[in-house]
């Protein structure tokens, strides 16, 4: 294609592939990539039951500040690219995480994906991303993980299921290596925070997982039998001023959807002139304010 094609890490479950060139390089570098998944696709339903030929599939990551012009005034510039090209074209709400970019997603016919990657990038270039964009970078795969009584259990969807064994033998060995510590100090002996949950019989944490163990947080739980609350206390946080807008959500919905699952109560203070930073005041029992932090990290 004359383009020059650069793939990030492969340890993660998404890999941002930018192309970059003459915009003739570019659309024969998609031509390509998009004929790449069509071959894909016929291959993997020769062994299968299925009937029609499922769309080839690309996700766009675009500056958050350019999807205004895409979509268009009321959505008249999209609908005219869904029109003329006979792709499907959606723009997500939401920022991709840590970032100032969107997920465009395009579907269909490969004919019909290059013709709208081509009218895509004819929008782009007549209006320009206005300020800094912070690129979307994928993370390595981590699931948070429940320890309750001896037991661990991930999250999928609504639902904890039982964790295959080494984690749970992870857990058992990281509570022989410390005591437990109060929350907020850390103990030299092993690189992880722990605390005894004030509302279990067992111990109940949260493990983020990486490429090792990185922190065991607590995650409130409702046991029968223990009524007494912890005392509430204050946490405070300083986010920079550009991942704000992902924390709040469109119309305050994600912030208000951490304080109901955290039980925390969660204020963000004014811009202040001059400063980067914005302060973000939790309030609630520990495990309140542990799965807060937990939640806003997350996002």
């Amino acid at each position: 294609s004359g383009a020059r094609i650069n793939i990030s890490e492969g340890n993660c479950p998404e890999r941002i592939v930018t192309i970059t060139g003459p915009t003739d390089a570019i659309f024969k570098a998609f031509a390509m990539i998009a004929y790449k998944f069509e071959e894909d696709i016929t291959n993997s339903m020769s062994n299968s039951t299925a009937t029609s030929k499922p769309p080839v599939t690309l996700r766009l990551v675009v500056p958050a500040s350019q999807c205004g012009s895409l979509i268009g005034k009321g959505g008249s510039k999209i609908k005219e690219i869904r029109e003329s090209t006979g792709a499907q074209v959606q723009v997500a709400g939401d920022m991709l995480p840590n970032s100032t970019e969107r997920a465009v997603t395009i579907s269909g016919t490969p004919d019909a994906i290059i013709q709208c990657v081509k009218q895509i990038c004819v929008v782009m270039l007549e209006s320009p991303p206005k300020g800094a964009t912070i690129p979307y970078r994928p993370k390595p795969a981590s699931t948070p993980v429940i320890f309750a009584g001896g037991q661990a259990y991930t999250i999928q969807g609504q639902y904890a299921i039982p964790h295959p064994d080494q984690l749970t033998k992870l857990h058992q060995l990281a509570m022989q290596q410390t005591p437990f510590t109060p929350l907020g100090q850390t103990t030299p002996a092993f690189p992880a925070l722990f605390s005894a949950c004030p509302r279990t019989h067992g111990h109940c944490m949260c493990i983020s997982k990486g490429d090792e163990l990185v922190s065991i947080t607590i995650f409130p739980c409702i046991c029968p039998g223990l009524d007494a609350s912890p005392p509430a206390s204050t946490h405070e946080l300083t986010i920079p001023n550009d991942l704000i807008g992902c924390i709040i959500g469109r119309q305050g919905t994600k912030i208000n959807e951490i304080r109901q699952m955290s039980g925390a109560q969660i204020k963000i203070a004014s811009a202040t002139e001059g400063s980067s930073e914005r302060q973000i005041t939790i309030t609630g029992t520990p495990a309140n304010i542990s799965l807060a932090q937990y939640l806003i990290n997350a996002r």
